[in-house]
């Protein structure tokens, strides 16, 4: 089988597996970018392999950067892009169920093909257009199959992290898993354990981004792999709720996690060290923990105050909405904005006076008065109860302090 159409990244990257061929050698593209560029779909990464070791690589390129050069790859500087050239390799025994303790270089494209995770990633292209499929890659393709190289035992044991890929790809690709892989998962799910958490957290995260993620999350339960997960081994029963859901997609990591939170019945309190053991960022914590409050609010069909769209702002509103939408509440976004964009004010900066003026005005001295007065006005005005006009706050400041 010959690719037709060449994607735009193929054809800037033609000229380097042009150049390895010309002094002699084998040069494919593969990986994740044959794959995506025959079911059409957009390339991330150009991934290229060779028979050329290292230092020979480093012989027919003028501009290289030795980035993992003990693994076989050297990066190729060419045309103001950078390409990752391996050698093909066999690898030894995995210690660690995630890297091997050695690498071995080889000449041999079928050897190091037949290491590579799943058949829909063990594909060749040549710089002709030719595809080389050594496992049956292009059949699982066209039938939507996510299947091991060889033993999936072995694949899973060398690496652990390849059983969160293959419930990953049934989400992003909407394929299913292949029986004797997924019994495989089923039996080394343990295995996950050995994995960095930070690992483990990227995988799931795409899974529930994916355009699937309801049918993703099915497998990521039924293989026991949330088991092995911080804060998840006892909540199956919450996480299949979660795929009776409708399979809209998620636009973001705030937002999967939202939805995994409310359904866990965390608080604003207990979201925070949930989401530590997950290594989330700190801003996503923030988000989360903002964002539980008001999607309480929105599936008891409570109306949000104008202080709920002011002290959280709009883009937590719209965050906490989109998850109630799942659950069929929730309002139409455009009308949240609108509410959002009528308050007398967005931002304490915008309020008519500032600590400043009372302080000359009110002959108040710095301190924690000051700043609860501030705060009071602030509040009246958000609320609609106070006009946003300098002399009225403070006319209404004088009354408070009286």
């Amino acid at each position: 089988m010959k690719l037709t159409h060449f994607p735009i990244e193929f054809t800037q990257a033609k000229p380097v597996l042009q150049a390895i061929t010309s002094a002699g050698y084998q040069a494919y593209f593969v990986g994740g970018s044959v794959r995506d560029a025959l079911l059409g779909k957009p390339l991330h990464d150009v991934d290229i392999a060779t028979s050329a070791y290292p230092a020979e690589i480093k012989q027919i390129f003028k501009r290289t950067v030795d980035t993992g050069i003990k693994h076989g790859t050297v990066t190729v500087l060419q045309q103001g892009q950078a390409y990752e050239v391996t050698t093909f390799r066999t690898e030894s025994a995995y210690q660690d169920f995630r890297r091997p303790d050695h690498v071995t270089f080889v000449r041999s494209l079928r050897e190091d093909l037949k290491r590579r995770d799943f058949t829909i990633n063990a594909l060749a292209l040549q710089h002709d257009g030719t595809i080389i499929d050594l496992f049956s890659g292009l059949a699982d393709l066209k039938t939507r199959l996510i299947r091991a190289v060889g033993d999936p035992n072995q694949r899973f044991h060398e690496d652990a992290l390849r059983m969160m890929r293959a419930v990953r790809f049934k989400s992003q690709l909407n394929f299913k898993i292949e029986s004797q892989t997924q019994t495989a998962i089923s039996n080394q799910h343990q295995l996950l354990k050995k994995i960095a958490v930070e690992r483990v957290h990227d995988e799931l995260i795409k899974l529930m981004l994916g355009k699937n993620w309801t049918a993703g999350l099915n497998s990521f339960i039924a293989t026991q792999l949330y088991q092995t997960c911080p804060g998840l081994s006892t909540a199956k029963k919450a996480l299949f709720a979660l795929t009776t859901l409708p399979t809209v997609p998620l636009k973001t990591e705030s937002a999967v996690w939202l939805l995994f939170a409310h359904q866990l019945g965390l608080t604003p309190k207990t979201v925070k060290p949930f989401l530590k053991q997950w290594k989330s960022a700190n801003n996503i914590i923030q988000s989360v923990s903002r964002s539980l409050p008001l999607l309480d609010k929105f599936l008891a069909q409570q109306n949000l105050s104008n202080w709920d769209y002011y002290y959280t702002g709009l883009p937590i509103v719209l965050l906490a909405n989109q998850i109630a939408q799942l659950y069929g509440l929730g309002a139409a976004p455009a009308q949240l904005q609108k509410r959002y964009h009528q308050l007398p004010i967005q931002q304490r900066r915008q309020l008519a006076l500032d600590g400043g003026d009372l302080l000359h005005h009110l002959a108040l001295q710095p301190g924690p008065q000051l700043g609860e007065l501030l705060a009071k006005l602030e509040q009246q005005v958000v609320a609609g109860n106070l006009p946003n006009n300098r002399q009225a706050l403070l006319q209404s400041a004088r009354s408070m302090l009286n």
